[in-house]
């Protein structure tokens, strides 16, 4: 097989699997079709002072709220992909709102792109789901009736 060939299946695959997980993404908001309250939140900055404060916005959400009564996604797009790396400090914290229903949507443009730059594919956390893009993600939300907080 010459190399433009295999360039050309390896480039479908990774589009059929994106366009898969993107699907599984939108199946998953219908967890809670009860919800009074739909929150998008986005982190689109590196800074570790920001992505705690995201997480910490969609605890006092689901505290306030209550799990069953508020839906939660986070969109992590551009650098602030960085806090759905598997190895980012907030792993835990992440783990533990995954269990209350709060989503994770990782842009995949930003994986494209970063992994292109590191030379590997970057490892994202387990609770993260790629979608085709993180704006687009965000506007497919708030088209829904999801509020946009940028914290």
């Amino acid at each position: 097989m010459n190399i433009r060939k295999f360039a050309g299946l390896a480039s479908s695959l990774v589009l059929l699997y994106t366009l898969l997980v993107a699907g599984t993404a939108i199946a998953a908001q219908e967890e809670k079709p009860f919800a009074e309250q739909k929150f998008v939140l986005q982190i689109s900055d590196m800074d570790p002072a920001k992505q705690t404060l995201v997480l910490n916005v969609a605890k006092n959400l689901i505290k306030y709220y209550g799990q069953d009564q508020v839906d939660v996604e986070i969109v992590a797009f551009g650098p602030g992909l960085r806090l759905l790396f598997k190895d980012n400090a907030n792993s835990a914290r992440i783990t533990g709102l995954t269990s209350t229903g709060v989503r994770f949507a990782a842009c995949q443009n930003t994986i494209n792109n970063m992994s292109a730059k590191l030379g590997h594919a970057v490892a994202l956390n387990e609770n993260a789901t790629p979608v085709v893009g993180g704006v687009v993600r965000i506007k497919e939300l708030t088209d829904q009736g999801y509020l946009l907080v940028k914290p």
